[in-house]
């Protein structure tokens, strides 16, 4: 039997909590076989982001180069670029390793506000990556930089969707834990494809300790997809483990503290 393979590409979080490190935890959890491409260096914990070192172009490709040749990958999991020099290269490894199952989450802001992505590379995000993303994770903010919509209401949702639909990305799931006039106790995320759109609910969990939760739930799809899963059971499956990883709280740090990658069992 081959253990699944799957890369993740993003920034190192020297807390543990986002990023590679919480990409490799997931993929460790849900028993695929990681790999891994830094772009950048980051020195932060719960309390926020204090120094960024992006990779240099030719490292990341080299990364790429050592890992693609090697690994038979099934599934690649894209977090913190940065800048559009490293969205660039990322683009054409995607392209020159014909990479498969591309699950992009575009990371822009970190949970305690910090710029993870310059303004001037959402273009290039637009034109060179998201044409490429078999699933797109983005939450409320990140959505409404990409789709030059205030999203204020579910119609506004659906008409985010659209646009991201139209830059080419085959799945959208739209994260709506920022939408400013939810005041519910359940959490939505919208799910749309090309065959189907529905509605992800999950009870809304009153913690502070949701760092990493984007990186997370993007990386669980990911794996479920390289196991063979459709994109529908794997997005499923990755809302129940970061529902379940944000409900058992670590309680760690004295900020925005990590979710628990081992807190989701399988039933």
């Amino acid at each position: 039997m081959t253990i699944p393979q799957v890369l993740t590409i993003a920034g190192s979080d020297s807390g543990g909590g986002a990023g590679i490190q919480a990409d490799l935890k997931t993929f460790q959890m849900r028993g695929v076989f990681g790999t891994s491409v830094i772009t950048a260096v980051t020195a932060q914990n719960t309390l926020g982001v204090f120094a960024i070192h992006p990779v240099p172009r030719a490292i990341i490709q080299a990364q790429l180069k050592a890992v693609a040749e090697d690994f038979t990958l099934s599934a690649v999991k894209i977090g913190m670029l940065g800048n559009a020099e490293i969205i660039d290269c990322v683009a054409e490894g995607l392209e020159q390793y014909s990479l498969p199952n591309i699950i992009l989450d575009p990371v822009m802001v970190a949970k305690g506000g910090s710029p993870l992505l310059q303004r001037n590379a959402v273009t290039t995000l637009k034109k060179r990556l998201i044409p490429k993303a078999h699933v797109i994770t983005p939450n409320i903010p990140e959505a409404e930089i990409i789709t030059g919509i205030k999203i204020r209401n579910e119609q506004a949702v659906f008409d985010a969707a659209e646009i991201l639909h139209e830059l080419g990305a085959k799945t959208v799931i739209i994260k709506g834990g920022h939408l400013e006039n939810s005041q519910s106790v359940r959490c939505k995320d919208w799910f749309f494809s090309p065959q189907n759109h529905f509605v992800l609910e999950s009870p809304r969990i009153d913690t502070r300790h949701t760092h990493g939760t984007g990186c997370t739930f993007s990386a669980c799809i990911a794996a479920e997809t390289a196991k063979g899963k459709g994109i529908e059971q794997a997005v499923r499956i990755a809302k129940d483990y970061i529902s379940s990883a944000i409900g058992h709280s670590l309680n760690i740090g004295h900020g925005h503290g990590p979710t628990n990658h081992w807190g989701y069992q399988d039933e």
